[in-house]
């Protein structure tokens, strides 16, 4: 198998998690006394800002307010974003945002076949664990070999850094390993970092440029919530697994080759 690795996103890839994200950031301004309300329409177009903390602060170069108060704002920038790290935490332990179809069976058929499996997200590494642990059950969080999130490396996607953290973590060239991605930002990021990038969009980045993205899926498909027909044609199965992706993997590095 030409494929050694998986490195999926987790915010809107492994979950659609935005909508919880959002109440989280809405009830955090609360708790902090912060009159501010993130309307979904609001929110679809922050989403275009990767990181939360960075999301904020965008959210108050906005604001219609005097210099020294966006200044005050900043400064407590940290402490709201901890508190809506908090909530966030605390919602999908409750059962928020459950894997979107074909995530959980990938990864389980991944490590069956001894695919290494990778994180590489702008998240928190909470709420990572929060999410990894209400979908794979407690001990999924310790099926990935890199968990690259959060601040790790100097800056967020669309640069690349994310994913050159986690390839050089694992140890494998660009070239044996896949992507999965939901945004823009994202799979700017995974191409810039050399990876076949399979994307899945949701409500919240339908809209979004997905140029250079390998394939894009409404979702990777299971066999209860089959691929639409035109999807399955496409990829040759009713949902997408480790043969499809081999072939479509190959099939990229043969055209690649071609060129060269």
């Amino acid at each position: 198998m030409s494929i050694e690795a998986l490195i999926f996103d987790v915010d809107g890839t492994l979950a659609d998690t935005e909508e919880t994200h959002r109440q989280a950031f809405n009830a955090a301004f609360l708790e902090h006394d912060l009159h501010w309300n993130w309307s979904p329409h609001l929110y679809v177009e922050l989403l275009k800002v990767s990181g939360g903390k960075e999301r904020i602060a965008r959210y108050i170069d906005g604001l219609n307010a005097a210099a020294a108060e966006k200044e005050r704002f900043r400064g407590i920038v940290p402490g709201i974003h901890r508190t809506k790290t908090r909530i966030f935490a605390e919602l999908i332990r409750d059962g928020r945002s459950p894997f979107r179809p074909g995530v959980a069976r990938l990864i389980r058929e991944a490590r069956d076949a001894g695919v290494k499996l990778g994180l590489a997200s702008t998240t928190s590494p909470a709420n990572v664990e929060a999410l990894i642990s209400a979908g794979l059950g407690e001990d999924g969080y310790h099926w990935f070999n890199v968990i690259a999130c959060g601040d790790q490396v100097p800056a967020k996607k669309p640069a690349p850094d994310i994913y050159q953290l986690a390839l050089s973590t694992l140890g494998l060239p660009a070239a044996a390993c896949v992507a999965f991605e939901d945004s823009g930002n994202g799979v700017r990021a995974a191409k810039a970092a050399g990876l076949f990038t399979v994307v899945t969009p949701t409500l919240w980045t339908q809209t979004q440029d997905f140029a250079g993205a390998d394939l894009v899926l409404y979702s990777l498909g299971d066999p209860a919530q089959p691929l639409d027909p035109g999807a399955a044609a496409r990829i040759g199965a009713p949902y997408l697994g480790l043969a499809q992706l081999e072939a479509l993997h190959a099939a990229a590095a043969g055209r690649r080759e071609a060129a060269a």
